[in-house]
């Protein structure tokens, strides 16, 4: 069993910062990528980035140079710095995992932002 928890989210406004941060815990030998989602209301959900076991990232265009995905595997962690948010970037983040082949979900953090 692998369980995810985010955290960090939170009301801030536009041009403001958030850290996001997710534990991974449960029956893991190693975690291949890890990865933040968001949904927004009436919306799909989307990827934001995704960095690998390596260190390779990726990020959706919206979000380049303005987020930063890491993570700290002797903490099973993955954050997710967020600078010069936009009201656009109002949406649920979740954190994804993939773990000897298979992938996890954790259960959301909201992130509003104000104009």
């Amino acid at each position: 069993q692998v369980q995810l928890v985010e955290s960090g989210g939170g009301l801030v406004q536009a041009g403001g910062s958030l850290r996001l941060s997710c534990v991974v815990s449960g029956s893991i030998f190693s975690i291949d990528v890890l990865g933040w989602y968001r949904q927004a209301p009436g919306k799909e959900r989307e990827l934001v980035a995704t960095i690998s076991s390596g260190g390779r990232t990726n990020y959706v265009d919206s979000v380049k140079g303005r987020f930063t995905i890491s993570r700290d595997d002797a903490k099973n962690t993955v954050y997710l710095q967020m600078n010069s948010l936009k009201p656009e970037d109002t949406a649920v983040y979740y954190c994804r995992a993939w773990v000897a082949g298979r992938n996890y979900w954790g259960q959301g953090t909201q992130v509003t932002v104000s104009s």
